[in-house]
C-alpha cells in the first residue's frame, strides 16, 4: 500500500499516492480516546469507525488510518480538518465501546502487519 503523504495546503489536504485520492482527508472526524496506546483514538464517521494507529516514527509514517477494520493509508501529518487527534480535551469512549471498535484492528499492532509484513525492528515495532 502506498504511503499517503498529506501535505498542508491552503485548501483540503493534498495526497500523493500515485494519483489515488482519499476522501477521508476532506472529512472532519471527531476523535475520541480509546484507552489503547497503539490505537489511541477513534471516530465514528458515516456509520463506520475510523481508528488511528500510531507507528514507530520516523522509521515509519506517524499514523495508519483504519476504516471499518481495513487499513486505508499511512500519513505523517493529519489534515487540518482532522484537528488534533491527541487533544487531551477529547472525550474517552466507554470501555465496552472501545473494545468493540478496536477488535477488528487488534491484530495489527505492528506496522505492516495489516499487509502480512509486520515490522520486526526492535526500536520502532514492538507490536
Amino acid at each position: 500500500m502506498p504511503i499517503a503523504r498529506a501535505t498542508r495546503a491552503a485548501g483540503p489536504a493534498v495526497v500523493h499516492t500515485g494519483g489515488v485520492t482519499h476522501p477521508e482527508l476532506a472529512q472532519r472526524p471527531r476523535w475520541r480516546f480509546t484507552g489503547d496506546g497503539r490505537f489511541p483514538v477513534a471516530a465514528r464517521f458515516d456509520d463506520r469507525w475510523w481508528v488511528l494507529r500510531i507507528n514507530g516514527f520516523p522509521d515509519h509514517p506517524l499514523w495508519t488510518l483504519f476504516v471499518a477494520g481495513v487499513a486505508r493509508f499511512d500519513l505523517d501529518d493529519v489534515p487540518t480538518g482532522w484537528g488534533r487527534p491527541l487533544d487531551r480535551s477529547a472525550p474517552t469512549l466507554p470501555d465496552d465501546t472501545a473494545a468493540a471498535v478496536l477488535a477488528p484492528v487488534r491484530r495489527f499492532t505492528a506496522y505492516g502487519s495489516e499487509h502480512g509484513r509486520p515490522c520486526d525492528g526492535p526500536f520502532c515495532c514492538d507490536g
